[in-house]
């Protein structure tokens, strides 16, 4: 039976399942990346809910796993050699699943760079600008006078999905008729905008016309459906 008790996070959140890999994360646009991506390839996991409303990302046990205090992370009990492995940042994690299953990320080299080049799009602008609008639009940020933040992040994410838009031109997926980790770095995200944070209008989403039906291809797969519901609220 493996044992991961030299990982202070099973602690607080014990494995029921030590020979499977522990997923520790929440049902957001990050979050989701990941499970989405266990889903998708089949690899046994053990989900544990951290609830960051209640701060839980920043007790000793999970700064013990990730010490930037952010979901997802995980421990894999078989990683490189043989050897459990934890991990964090969910491009990092997509990277490492997809190289460890040999699944969505394109064999050639070429292409596997390409398809790198858009999950760091997602992860170094996608991701910052759109929670940015999000704060500004729904959350404390909204009750901000000056509304000149609000213009900046709102403009930037029009403009984000004005890439999008170009790059699905004549394109099923990101990167063609391969439904990769770069759709699901993105897919999150993009429902999140016009879902969650009620940016909809805000950025004009119905005026676009390939990023919708992207959202809608990504949205119908069963595996994303499942693993937008992963880990399981109370």
């Amino acid at each position: 039976m493996t044992d991961l008790s030299a990982f202070p996070i099973t602690r607080r959140w014990p494995a029921a399942h030590p020979d499977r890999l522990q997923l520790y994360s929440a049902q957001t646009p990050n979050g989701v990346k990941v499970s989405i991506m266990l889903e998708e390839i089949g690899l046994p996991y053990e989900p544990h809910l951290i609830n960051i409303g209640a701060s839980e990302t920043w007790t000793e046990e999970f700064l013990s796993l990730n010490p930037n205090g952010k979901i997802p992370a995980i421990i894999d009990p078989d990683g490189p050699g043989g050897k459990p492995l934890a991990l964090f940042e969910s491009g990092a994690i997509l990277l490492y699943l997809a190289e460890k299953s040999g699944r969505l990320l394109p064999g050639d080299a070429a292409l596997r760079y390409e398809t790198i080049q858009w999950v760091f799009f997602q992860m170094a602008a996608v991701g910052p600008m759109f929670g940015q609008l999000g704060f500004f639009h729904k959350f404390a940020g909204r009750e901000i006078e000056d509304k000149r933040p609000l213009e900046r992040y709102r403009a930037e994410s029009k403009r984000l999905l004005g890439v999008l838009e170009t790059r699905l031109e004549g394109r099923q997926w990101i990167m063609g008729d391969e439904y990769t980790i770069a759709d699901i770095s993105l897919l999150g995200w993009v429902r999140n905008l016009v879902g969650f944070y009620g940016a909809r209008e805000l950025v004009e989403f119905d005026s676009l016309r390939n990023v919708p039906a992207w959202l809608e291809r990504g949205l119908s797969r069963p595996a994303v459906q499942r693993g937008l519901e992963i880990p399981k609220r109370p």
